[in-house]
């Protein structure tokens, strides 16, 4: 990848190894750890409802006024006659493990690439700038029905793989079998599972399927014991249809002809649109969850370095 190309969107139906690979150059000027004010804007008055291990216990010593009583050791307490408190300290590492969505709802782009191939940029980006920051980096692709996961390591033997999962599972769309509806739901269950609490998660997907009920359980209890980022990859067609004329659309196989002339069908897959973007952000708000909104024709290190662009040259 040429450092022309760095601020340039995403390109192409299919994401490469070789492109991912060459992120982790433009990826040195991220820096995860740094969640400037512009992101934690993005959770509103809200505030995180993490209860991860984000703290490590040091000791026990005599409560003193104005200490947490939640803190309070009760079998000291109750072994001693007086009351201790229990002290902490802040845990320095936390794994990062991203869930990078390639079902065939992301097997879409009318601008400069697809979603799929978005995707699989922004969690290069992030893998690379995990493993230069120290962290140990892990992950889960899934595709609807399949998925492959890897555990948190400080490795880079270990990006290079969930980067090859990644582009496996990118060069296998389109899918030629129908997913189930409760697809993210699914994926969400499995990412519980391996996401061990004080996590820094990264969801990188549309979040088709994300206002599911299952779905919405799923998150609540993820948030609540690990730190989660949402980074939703869309598309200008999904926003607003091109203006009134006939055009091709294809899946990869069929090809059929979409028409937007009609007016009332232009206002209601707008008014659609943003009826579904709305719900997703409200429903991450109430968990505290910041949400980042990539799109195609949109360059995903600018996106990136908005929220975690690092001083370093």
């Amino acid at each position: 990848m040429q450092s022309a190309d760095i601020a340039a969107p995403a390109q192409g139906p299919y994401a490469t190894l070789d492109t991912l690979i060459a992120l982790r150059f433009p990826a040195r000027q991220l820096q995860l750890a740094r969640r400037n004010r512009a992101l934690g804007s993005l959770t509103g008055p809200n505030k995180s409802n993490f209860r991860g291990r984000g703290i490590d216990f040091e000791e026990v010593r005599s409560y003193q006024p104005g200490d947490d009583i939640r803190s309070i050791d009760w079998r000291v307490t109750a072994r001693t006659g007086e009351a201790h408190t229990k002290l902490f300290r802040e845990e320095r590492e936390r794994p990062v493990i991203l869930a990078v969505d390639q079902r065939p709802t992301m097997f879409f782009g009318s601008s400069h690439c697809f979603k799929s191939v978005l995707a699989a940029q922004l969690a290069s980006l992030l893998c690379w700038a995990a493993l230069d920051g120290g962290d140990r980096v892990g992950g889960l692709v899934f595709n609807g029905l399949h998925h492959r996961e890897l555990r948190p390591r400080r490795s880079r033997r270990t990006v290079l793989a969930l980067l090859s999962e990644i582009e496996s599972f990118n060069q296998a769309l389109p899918l030629a079998d129908p997913i189930g509806e409760d697809s993210f739901a699914a994926m969400l269950a499995n990412l519980r599972r391996i996401a061990k609490p004080g996590s820094n998660v990264y969801l990188v997907s549309d979040f088709s399927g994300a206002t599911n009920e299952d779905a919405r359980k799923h998150l609540f209890q993820l948030a609540q014991h690990t730190q989660v980022t949402a980074l939703a990859c869309g598309d200008p067609l999904e926003e607003r249809l091109p203006r009134a004329g006939r055009y091709a659309v294809t899946d990869g196989e069929l090809r059929s002809e979409l028409n937007t002339a009609d007016q009332r069908l232009r206002e209601h897959h707008a008014a659609t649109m943003k009826r579904q973007r709305q719900v997703l952000r409200n429903d991450l708000l109430r968990l505290g969850i910041p949400l980042l909104r990539a799109s195609t024709d949109s360059a995903p290190l600018t996106l990136l370095q908005t929220y975690y662009g690092s001083s370093r040259r």
